[in-house]
């Protein structure tokens, strides 16, 4: 007698064999359809307004406007750096959720999901009323000096938090698969916290790690709602890519809006071949994890 699941298996695939071909098209059709008209056909138009000038006007728009200029530099260092904060931060609630007991645990992991069902705008509009002049801690900032609303302390914050579960959330079902035979076996043999980590527990989780940096460092990128909150929309100050991108296109600016908009493009396609790129070294890494186990 054969298992259930192999039994499913072998009926899922007669039932696959037996579906009408005119049904697979329309299915195939469909899906091809939407990723032309959705992804693909505004992809190539952004590049073909953003390049139809010539490459000499876009470079003009991109390096030649100051506030531009600022826009990507400070998009290229609120990112990586939230980034940063944001997987130290998985790290560590991965650990603690997976690896011990206490009371509120499930209610950290409830709360870990909050950055996915809470608009932006609403993340942001918090921020405000928590460290805006009129907030609760802005005024006791002020008198220290520390601006932190429309400033860049307050872009990291509002990215941060937008970002928040991506690390954790990969690595947190990972980890409770994996238990802690390993980790208890290295510090029965010596090993100190930091070595068990280093060399215990980061190579079981580096691809999860991977992907959920990737994750993180793409929705960082492009953060509009709560970033456009707490800014101030200030050129030159506190605007990200995707602002500029937003005040250029509102000032009938075509060229230079759509010259940004092709750098935020080229940064996405970037993180996807990272993806791919990632995704092959685990197929090729699934092999040699056989031969040694």
């Amino acid at each position: 007698m054969q298992p259930n699941s192999q039994r499913h298996l072998r009926t899922a695939g007669r039932m696959v064999a037996t579906e009408p071909w005119w049904l697979r098209a329309l299915l195939i059709a469909l899906a091809v359809s939407a990723v032309v008209w959705l992804i693909v056909i505004p992809l190539v138009y952004v590049f073909w307004q953003a390049l139809g000038q010539g490459i000499f006007v876009f470079w003009k728009n991109i390096w030649h406007d100051p506030d531009t200029r600022h826009a990507i530099w400070l998009t290229l260092t609120v990112a990586p750096l939230s980034v940063l904060l944001n997987t130290i931060f998985g790290i560590a609630a991965a650990w603690v959720i997976t690896r011990f007991q206490f009371p509120g645990k499930s209610l950290l992991v409830t709360l870990l999901d909050l950055p996915f069902a809470i608009s932006p705008v609403v993340a942001g509009l918090m921020f405000v009323l928590l460290f805006g002049m009129q907030g609760y801690f802005g005024p006791a900032l002020r008198e220290w000096g520390i601006r932190v609303i429309f400033a860049w302390p307050a872009l990291l914050l509002a990215t941060m938090f937008v970002t928040l579960p991506f690390v954790a959330r990969e690595l947190i079902p990972l980890m409770h698969a994996l238990g802690s035979d390993e980790e208890l076996a290295a510090v029965s043999l010596g090993a100190n916290p930091w070595q068990m980590f280093w060399r215990v527990t980061l190579p079981n989780i580096r691809w999860a790690l991977l992907f959920g940096i990737i994750q993180c460092n793409a929705r960082a990128l492009g953060e509009f709602g709560a970033v456009y909150v707490v800014s101030g929309h200030i050129a030159g100050e506190t605007d990200t890519m995707p602002l500029r991108v937003e005040k250029l296109f509102q000032e009938y600016n075509n060229p230079g809006s759509f010259a940004v908009a092709s750098l935020l493009a080229l940064l996405a396609l970037a993180t996807l071949l990272s993806k791919l790129a990632l995704e092959r070294l685990m197929a090729a890494d699934e092999p040699r994890k056989e031969e040694t186990a």
